[in-house]
């Protein structure tokens, strides 16, 4: 692979005062009649921004160089689109990635887990759509449903000033409302790569002009479950697309894949270390027939505002909700044998806080980013360590605090002692009390989240 070109300091200071003074060229941008921001300078005042989120933060995203959103020469409506979803300044990942992506070069972008990898690959994608053309500019492939409806979401909220169609489609639903939805012109299309790829077979996605192509999770989309989907779906692009490769771990087979596929990649590597800063892990070592005994105090001496719990099998998911529903504490469950819409609704109303406990297996450790979920417990532990990284890092998200609890049986100590050796980190057993300042705010109310309805307020009976 090719060494980044602007990886030392001075380089990237170069390109960031290039940046201010000149724009780059991008289709969307010169197609664009808004008016630069500059041309108003209250244009800002009008926006309609949400709630402050005043939580402290880690320097996995305040470590940054310094660059403003407005230095990367965007449209004014895309701006519009970042700062109302919430965002003030871009996080490393973000500076990093967006100016090199403007620029139409292949990417190879790692970062931790809730670092804003999300933002760092849609905020250039929307910008280069060019709203104009009717034809699918840029396919966003992930490897789950949810975190295609996550993405598909966010893609949504951060281009709503664009005149763009996003568009998600995922497995375990009917062709029927694709064919009719791509009837309209759609723009970006995200979603899981075999449905996109059965779509595109069937000549009912035409991606024969579609320059832009995103892999995110992409450790997880070069696993053999996907591979040859993959190369067909990548087969049906321009020879000449941009494609842009995000994850958090970077195994053999990304290499060999972007070999490849991807002429002179950029290459943007933020992981000095695995585990994000503000995740405090501890383990309790229990004797399996006590572990929901053990899980039960955890929830009555811990301050929980939303709290992911995995399982390494579904039985074992339904099982364990079935017990902690017993315990009297509000519980959702999922896992990958239930039906799509059942899936749908439990992630929809656990995101918008209708629950405080999800119990799942790892269908939810892939990119799922909900900001209320202060607490991760390993009810059963993990076998790797790339598992163990992209569970806990479900909490802790965009450099906020967070909790990590694993229940350590005698079967896992070996598991423990091989995740510890790969991460270069100590695990250490759970003290009497844990200080809530490792994981608790002050005030909870500032935790960023959507409107809970009446409806779904009542959905999950008691509360723990």
């Amino acid at each position: 692979m090719t060494t980044p070109q602007f990886s030392n300091q001075t380089a990237f200071d170069q390109l960031a005062e290039q940046m201010k003074q000149t724009s780059i060229a991008t289709p969307s941008a010169s197609s664009s009649s808004a008016p630069p921001p500059e041309a108003d300078p209250n244009w800002r005042q009008n926006l309609k921004l949400p709630p402050k989120d005043s939580r402290q933060q880690t320097e996995d995203v305040t470590n940054t160089k310094g660059l403003e959103f407005e230095d990367f020469n965007l449209q004014r409506s895309m701006l519009m689109g970042i700062f109302e979803a919430g965002f003030e300044r871009p996080s490393p990942i973000q500076e990093e990635s967006i100016p090199v992506a403007l620029q139409g070069r292949n990417i190879l972008a790692r970062a931790k887990n809730g670092t804003g990898k999300t933002a760092a690959f849609l905020i250039p994608c929307l910008e280069k759509v060019v709203p104009k053309e009717p034809k699918i500019q840029c396919v966003i492939l992930v490897p789950t449903r949810e975190l295609a409806m996550q993405t598909s979401q966010v893609a949504k909220t951060l281009g709503k000033h664009l005149g763009i169609n996003v568009m998600v489609t995922t497995g375990g639903t009917g062709l029927r409302d694709d064919i009719i939805r791509l009837a309209d012109p759609v723009h970006v299309l995200v979603g899981t790569p075999g449905r996109i790829a059965d779509l595109a077979r069937q000549n009912i996605a035409d991606l024969s002009e579609c320059r832009m192509v995103v892999m995110d999770e992409a450790d997880k989309l070069l696993s053999q479950e996907f591979t040859t989907t993959i190369e067909e779906v990548l087969g049906r692009h321009p020879a000449d697309r941009q494609l842009m490769l995000f994850s958090a771990t970077f195994p053999i087979s990304v290499k060999e894949f972007s070999d490849k596929h991807m002429t002179n990649p950029y290459e943007i590597n933020l992981m000095d270390e695995l585990t994000l800063r503000g995740i405090t892990q501890f383990y309790a070592f229990v004797e399996e027939k006590q572990k929901v005994h053990c899980l039960n105090t955890l929830f009555s001496k811990l301050q929980i505002n939303q709290s992911i719990i995995f399982c390494n099998s579904t039985n074992r998911v339904e099982l364990l909700a079935k017990k902690i529903t017993e315990l009297g504490y509000s519980c959702f469950y999922s896992h990958a044998k239930m039906p799509q819409h059942a899936r749908n609704r439990v992630f929809h109303d656990f995101r918008n806080g209708a629950c405080r406990n999800l119990v799942c297996s790892d269908l939810l450790t892939r990119g799922i980013d909900i900001q209320a979920v202060n607490v991760v417990i390993n009810f059963d532990f993990p076998k790797n360590a790339e598992t163990y990284l992209h569970r806990i890092g479900r909490s802790g998200r965009y450099g906020h605090l967070g909790l990590a609890i694993n229940l350590i049986s005698w079967d896992d100590r070996f598991n423990l002692y091989n995740i510890e050796q790969d991460l270069g980190i100590e695990i250490q057993p759970i003290p009497a009390s844990i200080d809530k300042s490792l994981y608790v705010y002050e005030n909870p109310e500032s935790i960023p989240r959507p409107m809970k309805t009446a409806t779904q307020q009542s959905l999950c009976g008691r509360p723990a």
